[in-house]
């Protein structure tokens, strides 16, 4: 319910409100910020730190799940997953930052790394757009076939009563509400300024509002799948255990690399159901991974103006040796841990509260925006998307984020030490933001148009070619 609750009230609201600040000024976050007003270009390079930030971690778990799709194969992982997963696999040892190397993480996250920068030296519609067309189908068609084998499980039934039976007394965690909406934005890709990249690229005649709820909610209605698979499964865990679905189930890396092998050993068919799931996880990674990166990249390219090759390497070799370096040793997952928490809950949620309040509050620009989407857009959005993006959503997300930053204030972070939570954790909150304001006072390229909407941009103009470039749908840059 509280998934359901930010659906509606925020991420879908936020994600129109993504697509016109993109589709009308025609430009990376910070260009589409900086047209929009020149004072707030930091709120898009506070966006491109937070997505940079994302891509580090991001690859690690990514190649954690090339290596267990190979271990599905034998049930690499033994009688105890967790045993193998943090020791053997991970060798992770006290909480403490090492540079002792883990080549079994090393070597596939550097074939990730390798893969993605070619996928990103190829450009937005050979690398990007080809691997979508073909990863996006094979996953939906792998993750249906490993829906359909956990629901011929014993015990399936229970998985899906425990999932589907409301828990009142869970709507007052503020931990709940905070992981809802989490999730909607970062599964939604908004608020860090992947949805304003790609409405940049989008030909200036489309439905956006359309497209918006196409996407809104069949993002929603894969998540709902992938659910009952796996709730499916740790209602099998469950009964083969003979304990209770909540005494099995966990949440994140604990139910990927911990759960989910254990009920790989013990259903049948259990490689075929491992290889669906781990593969799964790397088409799904791989097509996130290169969203996230092409906010950085579009932002270097329009800033600078670089050529794709040029701007691929400065970003995505530098992000990749990070990468490697914090996430190969054995100090790595607690790294991770930490970064992923904070950046999700207090990087992302921050940065779309205030980007809303700027917006709807001191630019007081929604009508402009509502009216832009409105041209070619069915249906029609006004006074109600105005009272979402300015009141409602803003008002959620402080809610959630105030209780959450209680929780975090009351209680170390899963209890690690401060040294790690400062470091890692609140530092990096604060100096993205600090960073992102300071690279806006960087000069733009010579000739960059900053005084509102580019020439051409006006979806109710007629259509043909500006002077800045092609009119076609779809083209990288159309109109930038």
């Amino acid at each position: 319910m509280p998934y359901l609750v930010a659906l509606l009230t925020a991420g879908i609201p936020f994600l129109l409100l993504d697509y016109a600040i993109g589709h009308r000024h025609r430009g990376s976050a910070p260009l589409s910020f900086a047209r929009l007003r020149r004072g707030i270009e930091g709120l898009g390079w506070w966006q491109v730190g937070i997505c940079a930030v994302i891509a580090v971690y991001y690859a690690a778990v990514i190649a954690w799940a090339v290596r267990y799709t190979f271990f599905s194969l034998d049930e690499a992982w033994g009688e105890d997953p967790e045993g193998f997963f943090f020791g053997e696999f991970l060798q992770a040892g006290d909480v403490e930052i090492t540079t002792d190397v883990v080549v079994g993480v090393l070597v596939p996250l550097l074939v990730v790394w390798l893969a993605v920068l070619a996928i990103m030296a190829l450009g937005v519609q050979r690398g990007i757009g080809a691997t979508s067309v073909v990863f996006i189908p094979v996953l939906v068609l792998a993750f249906a076939a490993l829906v359909v084998q956990a629901l011929f499980l014993d015990g399936a039934g229970e998985g899906l009563d425990a999932l589907f039976t409301p828990d009142w007394s869970a709507l007052s965690s503020a931990s709940v509400w905070a992981a809802a909406f989490g999730q909607i934005f970062f599964s939604l890709s908004i608020g860090f300024g992947i949805m304003i990249t790609y409405a940049s690229y989008v030909g200036r005649r489309e439905d956006m509002i359309g497209s918006g709820l196409v996407v809104g909610f069949s993002n929603s209605g894969f998540e709902l799948l992938a659910g009952i698979g796996v709730f499916a499964a740790l209602g099998f865990m469950a009964q083969t255990g003979g304990v209770p679905v909540d005494e099995v189930a966990s949440d994140g890396i604990g139910l990927a690399f911990i759960a989910f092998p254990t009920i790989i050993s013990e259903a049948p068919a259990g490689a075929l159901i491992g290889v669906l799931f781990f593969g799964s996880l790397v088409i799904a990674g791989i097509t996130s991974l290169v969203s996230v990166l092409e906010v950085v990249i579009s932002a270097v390219r329009d800033k600078l103006d670089t050529g794709r090759l040029t701007a691929t390497l400065v970003v995505t070799v530098p992000v990749a040796v990070i990468s490697l370096v914090l996430f190969s040793t054995t100090s790595g997952i607690y790294v991770l841990d930490v970064v992923d928490h904070f950046v999700n809950q207090y990087g992302i949620l921050v940065v779309a509260l205030v980007s809303m309040l700027v917006v709807a509050w001191v630019l007081r620009s929604l009508t402009d925006l509502s009216g832009h989407l409105n041209v070619h857009g069915r249906p029609r959005i006004g006074a109600g998307w105005r009272v979402l993006v300015s009141l409602v959503a803003p008002v959620g997300l402080a809610l959630v984020l105030g209780f959450a930053l209680k929780d975090d204030l009351e209680a170390a972070y899963e209890g690690y030490p401060d040294w790690l939570l400062l470091v890692f954790g609140w530092g990096l909150v604060v100096v993205l933001p600090v960073v992102g304001f300071l690279v806006a006072r960087l000069p733009w390229r010579a000739g960059t148009h900053l005084d509102g909407p580019p020439p051409g941009s006006d979806p109710a103009a007629p259509l043909h070619a500006p002077a800045g470039g092609p009119a076609d749908a779809g083209s990288e840059g159309g109109t930038r």
